[in-house]
């Protein structure tokens, strides 16, 4: 079997793919995933041509954050760009492990957890940082203003 190239083509409308690695985890409705990261990318004034999500479980992000970032900690995302905005293009590892772990620790359940995680490195390709206290605190927002808009209270 032949496998298909990396990144995946894009669709001249822009695509949003979901698989995993190893790990046995389908995003449920994925349909309406689409919809409402389109309508969050939208909403920013970007435009879609490509985004990939992988679920893993922490080993495997590990892996990828020793070689890419030469970080050795566990993280519950990876975003990975490949265009700069306004195009949206690139590749979200998420932490499975990761994000059952934090969300009881943020009050959170596991799919307001998972959908706050993949609003952030959707956030991140539109150019938002989190590395300083006023970045974090205009990205919660924009993550807590996504959510809302997936339907979550916050």
């Amino acid at each position: 079997m032949t496998q298909p190239p990396f990144p995946l083509p894009f669709e001249e409308n822009g695509a949003i793919c979901f698989s995993s690695e190893e790990i046995g985890f389908e995003l449920e409705n994925e349909a309406e995933a689409r919809g409402w990261l389109n309508k969050l990318i939208e909403q920013e004034g970007k435009s879609l041509r490509l985004l990939n999500f992988i679920f893993c479980p922490d080993d495997y992000l590990l892996r990828l954050n020793l070689e890419y970032l030469h970080h050795d900690t566990l993280t519950d995302i990876l975003t990975f760009p490949y265009a700069d905005p306004p195009i949206i293009e690139g590749d979200i590892f998420i932490s499975i492990d990761r994000v059952r772990e934090n969300a009881p620790a943020y009050g959170a359940t596991f799919e307001q957890e998972l959908h706050r995680v993949m609003a952030h490195g959707v956030l991140h390709l539109c150019g938002y940082g989190d590395k300083t206290s006023d970045e974090q605190k205009q990205m919660r927002q924009k993550e807590d203003e996504a959510l809302r808009i997936k339907g979550f209270e916050v």
